[in-house]
């Protein structure tokens, strides 16, 4: 790869935005695409797919002619508003899974590095946090608090960002008021039906342990589902 490539790729990996790099195999020819540079490149559409999909591969085109699409997209992270029982029990599963979590919860007494030994463990409230833990479309939101102070701003904050997965603790009447919150605050029945609520997989989950088991088979089917469609619709 060229230099001068490589290092338009490091900046939007460093930067936490998607690229491709496409390569011809039959002199070795490369050209870095960025995201918002998609739509006006002659292999558009296959680039978004591919994108979508997470999946590198041969593709051709127009004139039949193969070319070899290299994704570089940011790896899936974790943002954790809460520092419950349950963030304690999915750290290391979440670790093990390779997603990289962050912890936001303004209540010193639970935001502790000792309580998240290895974890970024931010002790403010989301709207402060989230100044620095910008969300994306590569993020996972969970709001575990049962605070609605707490909660409601980071589900706002994961809803504007389009996150790849948003999920909320709470019963389904806890859920039913937080949904008329949302919409007093202007936000649209489809952006709602995002949120995960009650969240986790219906495993019948009690412990600790087994609700972050759970939320975490949750947000892996959630990713896997869509990288199968977009592969469906390639």
């Amino acid at each position: 790869m060229r230099l001068d490539t490589l290092t338009a790729l490091n900046a939007e990996r460093a930067a936490r935005r998607p690229a491709l790099v496409v390569t011809d195999p039959a002199d070795g020819r490369q050209r870095l695409v960025r995201e918002p540079e998609i739509d006006a490149d002659p292999l558009a559409e296959v680039l978004r797919k591919r994108l979508a999909s997470g999946a590198s591969g041969l593709v051709e085109d127009r004139q039949g002619h193969p070319l070899f699409v290299a994704v570089h997209a940011p790896p899936v992270r974790l943002v954790a508003v809460g520092a419950v029982h349950i963030t304690q029990a999915l750290a290391p599963m979440a670790r093990q899974l390779g997603l990289d979590l962050t912890v936001i919860d303004p209540r010193t007494a639970f935001a502790s590095p000792e309580r998240f030994p290895g974890v970024t463990v931010i002790a403010e409230w989301p709207d402060t946090a989230l100044r620095t833990v910008a969300l994306d479309a590569y993020t996972a939101l969970l709001a575990l608090t049962h605070d609605p102070k707490i909660d409601d701003p980071a589900l706002s904050a994961a809803l504007k960002a389009d996150c790849a997965y948003v999920g909320a603790l709470g019963s389904r009447k806890t859920h039913a008021r937080r949904v008329e919150r949302l919409k007093e605050a202007g936000f649209a029945d489809e952006q709602i039906a995002r949120i995960h609520a009650p969240i986790g997989l219906d495993i019948g989950a009690v412990s600790p342990a087994e609700i972050a088991l759970a939320i975490l088979a949750q947000v892996v089917a959630t990713l896997r589902r869509e990288r199968i469609a977009a592969r469906a619709g390639a």
